[in-house]
């Protein structure tokens, strides 16, 4: 049975007269007729029978009728409950963070208040295939010169933090093989960067040491600052704790720095408040750079 021949079998036993359905149709009435004589060949039942000028249903038919009018009812309804579940689901944006979690649910809270129709969907998750946006970190990034993706590139250096009566404390800069020998803090879960700062270390000669891991940056800073270890620190990204209990040194050698990708991806480029957050967080980063840059020469 095809969907077709339904339909027309359902027109028909609405009216019980075949030239007023082929008109109602808008098709030929031998058409409308043949397609009944091969949908009753098809079932191997009459549909209907001749009474005088007109038609009526056999029991077949009724049967039929009966059936098929809520599943004709529900198809004619799909095109409207699509276009609805289209304007739902260009109110929410889907974001996969795997980096600068922080940061991006700063930029989603403030946003948000400016598009308050808007739902944020936020995971953190390596297999998500259906974001419209991902977050991510590594430590050299090129764009792909056959994706049709859009990608902003947020480059950062990572500083070594130790606690602030430590040894190095008042130097400019430190070559990382100083430290081959010193504990290790480093924050819970950071596993993309924790790749970079390993290849970094592995560059100086050592593998690093790790003792402690805190669930977040003060966490992690407050172990630093009590002289547990030392860490590594993303320049913008995280909070700055410069003060007497923790500072940030300059790594000298071997160069140690990341980069934040934004990937938006090409099927959400055509949602107008998708491409719209993805310029804000962009230009949130940006100007980011430009204030921690500010505090640095200050």
């Amino acid at each position: 049975m095809e969907i077709l021949q339904l339909k027309y079998f359902y027109a028909l036993a609405q009216t019980q007269h075949v030239t007023r359905t082929a008109e109602q149709l808008h098709i030929a009435q031998p058409a409308l007729t043949q397609t009944i004589h091969r949908l009753e060949k098809e079932l191997e039942v009459k549909l209907f029978e001749p009474r005088g000028r007109n038609i009526v249903l056999t029991e077949y038919g009724k049967y039929l009728q009966n059936k098929i009018e809520p599943i004709l009812k529900a198809l004619n309804e799909i095109p409207e409950e699509l276009q609805l579940l289209a304007g739902e689901r260009r109110k929410l944006i889907k974001i996969n963070v795997k980096a600068a979690s922080g940061l991006v649910t700063d930029t989603i809270i403030r946003f948000q208040k400016a598009h308050k129709d808007l739902r944020f969907q936020i995971v953190q998750n390596a297999e998500m295939e259906d974001a419209d946006i991902t977050i991510f970190t590594k430590e050299h990034f090129s764009t792909p010169s056959d994706s049709k993706d859009l990608f902003y590139i947020f480059s950062e250096r990572v500083f070594l933090a130790v606690a602030g009566n430590s040894e190095y404390s008042g130097r400019r800069g430190i070559v990382l093989k100083e430290v081959a020998d010193k504990k290790f803090i480093s924050l819970t879960g950071a596993k993309s960067l924790r790749a970079i700062c390993d290849n970094c270390c592995m560059q100086a000669g050592f593998k690093p040491d790790v003792i402690f891991e805190g669930d977040s940056t003060s966490a992690v800073e407050n172990l630093i600052a009590a002289g547990l270890g030392v860490g590594f620190w993303p320049h913008y990204t995280w909070e700055r704790y410069q003060d007497d209990e923790m500072c940030l040194l300059p790594i000298l050698e071997p160069e140690c720095h990341r980069d934040i990708v934004i990937q938006l991806h090409y099927p959400s480029r055509e949602h107008r408040e998708v491409v719209e957050y993805f310029e804000y967080v962009s230009e949130f980063f940006d100007k980011l750079k430009q204030e921690r840059n500010k505090i640095d020469i200050v």
